[in-house]
């Protein structure tokens, strides 16, 4: 683990072949659950695939409230906040020689990484690709790079509603999986959909080569 300009620690992965090679760089932002097995093995991954990684500890902040309490851990993490961090995230990725910067993230991670294609030009987010993003719904907006959501059909924590209304928001950018439920891209756990989680993949690094080249 690594401290990113004194404000989170991170987890960081570079390709092992090209360690000193430029090229782009990806956040990864954790589910609701923190940082996890799942999430460190999906990082690494990335980085098979050439991708410099970083994957700051957003809850970090929470220190100072009850960690049972859900909600009092989700608003330690203001806006003001999180775009702070994504952007020391950014700069720690460039200041390792990316060139470009993609942002990534699962369930309150999908949500946050929306937020950060909004943010995308204050940023210098080239392309995001957000997973079953809970709070997208809530608070559609325009991202200022291109952006891929992917959505379980039968997740039953975001409303075939809400997914309606980000696909009317955002048409052909949204690809919803009929079948998936929460959490369809965590191997090792129940919700895992080996199907749905091997087209979004190869969908995702499809994305990040055509827009991070």
């Amino acid at each position: 683990m690594t401290s990113l300009s004194l404000t989170l620690p991170a987890f960081t992965v570079a390709p092992a072949a090209d360690a000193d090679r430029r090229g782009p760089g990806i956040i990864v932002v954790h589910e609701g659950n923190g940082m996890s097995a799942q999430l460190l093995r999906f990082s690494e991954r990335l980085a098979d695939q050439g991708y410099r990684v970083i994957a700051p500890d957003f809850f970090a902040r929470s220190h100072d409230v009850d960690p049972a309490d859900f909600a009092a851990v989700i608003g330690s993490i203001t806006q003001e906040n999180l775009k702070r961090d994504f952007a020391a995230a950014a700069d720690a990725l460039r200041a390792d020689g990316a060139t470009s910067i993609g942002v990534t993230g699962f369930c309150m991670g999908g949500w946050f990484t929306y937020r950060a294609a909004v943010w995308a030009v204050d940023l210098g987010v080239s392309a995001a690709v957000p997973f079953y993003g809970g709070g997208i719904a809530r608070e559609l907006g325009e991202p200022a790079c291109p952006t891929l959501m992917f959505f379980g059909g039968s997740d039953p924590y975001i409303p075939m509603a809400d997914i309606e209304k980000v696909q009317a928001h955002h048409g052909d950018a949204v690809v919803v999986y009929p079948g998936a439920d929460h959490g369809f891209m965590r191997d090792g756990s129940e919700s895992y959909d080996p199907e749905s989680a091997a087209d979004a993949w190869s969908r995702m690094l499809e994305f990040f080569a055509t827009n991070l080249s």
